[in-house]
């Protein structure tokens, strides 16, 4: 099971709470989290892209890095880890995205790859008058599609003619091309949103589910396994998980409680708002998945809190559902909680030996 890390482009991390870790971000802490993860083994690290945060007294994600930009800087202070940025398909064009990653490919040969963000929350694309209307939300993922079209074309020949609904390219170049063609992943949890993975990703991660049920993702992985099988492709799932581990399963349940009485109801508010902009989205999509009131203050991805032994179990229990290839991994203090995951959560895991 490879593991990742979900790096912290934004300040607070990924706990809508007042009473959660507070802290900015900076290359600096976001260096230092993929150093750490380097060094204990993981196989990769994602930065997301978010560019208008959510408010509220915690200011949550009103403070973000750029991905590329980081990623690159990154790139330059790594050797061995995979790293993605991720591209709001609205805000950068494909020719310009794929040059981007064949710059960084030159910094980090082999090492990166692109995460497609199709596009969910209007705030972040009308500030910017970038907001194509709400047609948007039946055609993102056709989009997306001929977006990573065109950047393959470029990666593959170094020239596109793509013509298509969104793009249409007239004898564009790329030079110099990346050393190996950058991988693709997605994120989508929808039925539309899988089957773009299944057509066009190398991975797509899928939301975990619940506290402290690891295997319960089964049915979200099961659902990008059947649309895989319609492709042939080899299209890994991955699941992302939040760790929150202490000496005793007390003391973690402790903290969880603490965060989840603290949540910030304002940044919740604007959260929910953005995500009830998409009348027509069902109910296994990215967004409606986030604002389930089970666990809004953490996007209701899967869980898993104890101490450092219980986090093992799990985990390992993690490894056992049918098609998973990896996980990615959010703290609630992404230091101390990689340090600690390194240090005595891994070691334990038999999943990692």
């Amino acid at each position: 099971m490879d593991l990742g890390v979900f790096i912290p482009i934004a300040n607070n991390g990924w706990l809508i709470s007042k009473t959660s870790p507070r802290y900015n971000t900076s290359f600096a802490l976001n260096r230092d989290v993929t150093l750490l993860a380097e060094r204990y083994g993981f196989e990769f690290a994602l930065s997301m892209v978010k560019l208008r945060g959510f408010g509220g007294e915690s200011e949550f994600w009103d403070h973000a890095l750029e991905s590329f930009t980081l990623m690159a800087g990154i790139a330059a202070v790594t050797q061995r880890i995979q790293l993605y940025a991720s591209s709001a398909v609205l805000t950068l064009p494909p020719a310009i995205a794929a040059r981007m990653a064949a710059t960084i490919d030159s910094i980090a040969p082999g090492r990166f790859g692109i995460n497609i963000v199709s596009g969910w929350a209007e705030g972040e694309y009308t500030q910017m008058g970038l907001w194509p209307g709400q047609q948007h939300y039946e055609r993102r993922y056709e989009y997306s599609a001929e977006y990573v079209t065109v950047m393959r074309q470029l990666w593959e020949t170094g020239t596109s003619d793509h013509k298509g609904a969104y793009f249409r390219m007239t004898d564009c170049k790329l030079s110099p091309r990346p050393s190996v063609i950058p991988k693709i992943v997605s994120a989508g949890q929808s039925d539309v949103g899988m089957a773009f993975a299944a057509e066009h990703a190398d991975f797509n991660f899928c939301l975990g589910e619940g506290v402290n049920t690891p295997t319960k993702c089964s049915a979200t992985i099961g659902r990008l396994l059947k649309a895989v099988a319609k492709t042939g492709r080899n299209v890994g799932a991955h699941a992302l998980f939040m760790v929150i581990a202490d000496e005793t399963d007390a003391a973690a349940q402790a903290k969880w409680e603490c965060y989840k009485a603290g949540k910030d109801l304002d940044a919740l508010s604007w959260l929910g708002a953005q995500a009830g902009n998409d009348d027509k989205a069902d109910a296994g999509s990215t967004a409606q998945s986030m604002i389930n009131p089970v666990s809004a203050v953490n996007f209701n991805m899967g869980t898993v809190v104890g101490s450092y032994a219980t986090v093992a179990r799990m985990l390992d229990e993690l490894a056992t559902v049918e098609g998973l290839a990896g996980v990615m991994l959010t703290f609630d203090d992404f230091i101390l909680g990689m340090e600690n995951f390194g240090q005595r959560i891994q070691p334990l895991m038999a999943s990692r030996k």
